[in-house]
């Protein structure tokens, strides 16, 4: 769904920091959307980072880090990006007030949490969601195009406030970023192939020795780790599936939803490109993600002990994962325009 309030187009996005850069981009009059922001981020990836803890638990990323997104995206469009942090709340606050007052639509990153907009049951400690502002009302609250939500919406300047400079992991210092000139028209099809063939590379996870965390290899150490399980209280057990399966299906989008992105951008692009090939991965990558949904529906299963699951099985179906992600970065880089 799409909405235009003022100068912004608002479009209700899957995932928070690519539905910004597409609301961002197609308010400056280049048409964006979200799958193909992604896409061309080459932002589809998959990190098992045991020493970055959010709970205790180890951070799972399923996309390449915050802001990877909008700068690579700005960056291969030519297009300048202006972002900036505070160590003062209140600077941050009045430089915030001050582009908007340029007429500029603002980017921030904060904190769930202190968002008071979100339902209650949907606010966590996560400070790595982003938020487009692009006004002030009568009253002096924000008016705000969150792209999680249907419609817009606003928030008080202490709540705001509050959000923006939470503290913890990934805490957002007040990061805000604005958007330079944004040419009208932009010839997508050399930066869409090269964004296939750097998210196929990656895929693989880095090539460093001794160095499991990333990709393919992540995927199936993280299937390891789940075996390793029945050694522990089973209480920990299903509290360790539990934080993947939240990683996976509620933190930004997570696994499952991002090979669903990314197999949009392979549907959008085919049609853009008039290049079957892609049109076919982008069915083998939809396959993928009703993979992880299938794995995190085991998880929960299993945590709430309503089917007869093992950890063995669980850990069957995450590897089954990682070998069609293997499969299709071997066909991602084997297509004729790469070539």
């Amino acid at each position: 769904m799409s909405e235009i309030v003022n100068h912004l187009i608002h479009q209700q996005s899957s995932h928070c920091e690519t539905g910004v850069v597409a609301n961002m981009l197609s308010s400056k009059g280049l048409p964006m959307s979200e799958p193909m922001a992604f896409g061309l981020a080459s932002a589809l990836t998959f990190a098992y980072l045991p020493f970055v803890k959010l709970a205790g638990l180890p951070l799972i990323a399923y996309r390449m880090p915050p802001k990877t997104i909008i700068k690579t995206v700005a960056k291969k469009l030519n297009i300048e990006l202006k972002s900036r942090k505070f160590s003062d709340p209140q600077k941050g606050m009045q430089a915030l007030d001050q582009a908007l007052a340029e007429g500029h639509i603002v980017g921030l990153q904060t904190s769930v949490y202190w968002l008071p907009y979100f339902p209650e049951d949907m606010r966590f400690h996560f400070n790595a969601h982003n938020l487009t502002v692009y006004g002030k009302n009568a009253q002096g609250d924000y008016l705000i195009s969150d792209p999680v939500f249907e419609e817009v919406v606003t928030c008080s300047p202490e709540d705001l406030q509050r959000a923006r400079f939470a503290k913890g992991a990934l805490a957002p210092k007040g990061l805000m970023y604005i958007l330079g000139e944004v040419p009208s028209q932009v010839d997508l099809a050399p930066e869409i192939y090269k964004g296939i063939k750097k998210t196929a590379r990656m895929m693989n996870g880095l090539p460093v020795p001794g160095v499991p965390f990333f990709g393919v290899k992540g995927i199936h150490y993280l299937a390891k780790k789940i075996t390793e399980l029945e050694n522990k209280p089973s209480k920990y057990a299903r509290l360790y599936l539990g934080h993947i399966v939240r990683m996976q299906e509620e933190i930004g989008t997570g696994g499952a939803g991002f090979r669903f992105i990314f197999a949009s951008f392979l549907d959008e692009s085919s049609k853009l490109l008039d290049d079957p090939e892609l049109f076919e991965l982008s069915q083998l990558t939809t396959k993928i993600g009703d993979q992880w949904r299938e794995f995190a529906v085991q998880a929960v299963m299993f945590c709430k002990k309503r089917k007869a699951l093992s950890l063995q099985d669980i850990s069957a179906t995450l590897s089954k994962c990682a070998e069609m992600e293997k499969h299709l970065q071997t066909r991602l880089l084997s297509l004729s325009a790469l070539q």
